[in-house]
């Protein structure tokens, strides 16, 4: 039976769930304790379970994600919140040479059942420090396993399904997705973690896309949908691994490929995407592969220029529509 919550109350229920059925588990970071997390994620937890389980860190992000790789070591299961994605880059030496390597350098002797959860994204006029995205940089690293929910269910079950696990999860959450609502079955069993999910299905174009922009997608493909063009939308909910088979299936029945992101499109992580399903589904597209994303620069503070600088769903409506006329011309040539 499911019931309706917030994305940060279905991690605030994720996170009590597993802290309750295991003592291993606990959480660190900035404003965790007392104040119950910057976007309210750890609420309630420090009065339930106390400053040794729910503890509150100074201002030094790669000490207390060092902190977490170390504790993972000896058998505990961390949960870091790293407060933004923006101050990652700090903690970038305990994650790149301390969790993702340890257990390849060890020859698996050690286990690393590590989770960081970062927000990110661009919120509303926070500056160009504080709307940054970063999941290249993640991305490139052997070792890590990267999640991205968009719903509600999505970040209850795979916050759940990444503190079970022996391996070191990134879970990147949408600093606009924490007021959003939905739909939550704390006992319906979840799909593989790194599943991608078909979000609308569709015959005319295929859009794979992740995070807050699967919803904007999922709008654009209402919008579509009334000048006949029926788009299927693919979310990714992983970064790696990517669940290529699910995006291929689709690819193969409408033969439209546009890769939608709100990350910087030079080098991001739409560029992997493109490429890697351009390669494995060359023979069954009509169209070249298209990609929509941020604009390589520094995001604004003003939020018209701020709003301008990632896709809109007008901007996904046009780019879907161009690619549909381009596959007719190409078969009309």
């Amino acid at each position: 039976m499911s019931q309706e919550l917030l994305y940060w109350q279905a991690l605030n229920r994720a996170m009590d769930v597993e802290m309750a059925a295991d003592e291993a588990v606990f959480t660190l970071g900035e404003d965790v304790g007392l104040y119950g997390g910057s976007y309210r994620v750890t609420e309630g937890l420090h009065a339930k379970y106390g400053e040794w389980r729910v503890r509150d860190t100074p201002i030094s992000e790669n000490s207390f994600t060092g902190l977490g790789v170390g504790a993972a070591l000896v058998g505990m299961r961390p949960v870091v919140e790293i407060m933004t994605i923006n101050f990652l880059p700090l903690a970038l030496d305990s994650i790149i040479n301390g969790a993702a390597k340890i257990p390849f350098m060890s020859g698996g002797q050690f286990r690393m059942p590590l989770v960081v959860r970062m927000p990110g994204g661009v919120a509303r006029q926070l500056g160009a420090q504080h709307a940054q995205r970063l999941e290249h940089t993640l991305m490139n690293v052997p070792g890590l396993r990267i999640a991205v929910p968009s719903t509600p269910q999505d970040a209850y079950w795979q916050l759940r399904q990444a503190i079970a696990s022996d391996e070191p999860i990134i879970l990147l959450e949408h600093e606009l997705l924490y007021f959003s609502k939905g739909p939550v079955d704390l006992l319906a069993d979840p799909p593989p973690m790194h599943r991608a999910a078909l979000r609308r299905a569709g015959r005319d174009l295929t859009i794979v896309t992740y995070s807050r922009h699967a919803l904007l997608s999922q709008d654009a493909a209402a919008e579509l949908a009334k000048e006949g063009i029926e788009a299927e939308v693919i979310d990714l909910r992983s970064l790696k691994p990517i669940d290529w088979d699910t995006c291929a299936s689709s690819i193969e029945k409408s033969h439209r490929l546009l890769v939608v992101e709100e990350d910087c499109r030079f080098a991001g992580a739409g560029a992997e995407i493109a490429s890697a399903l351009a390669e494995r589904c060359f023979y069954s597209l009509d169209a070249p592969v298209r990609r929509l994303a941020g604009l390589d620069i520094p995001t604004p503070f003003n939020g018209t220029l701020e709003a301008a600088t990632i896709p809109q769903v007008s901007d996904i409506v046009v780019a879907a529509r161009a690619l549909c006329q381009s596959g007719q011309e190409s078969k009309a040539s």
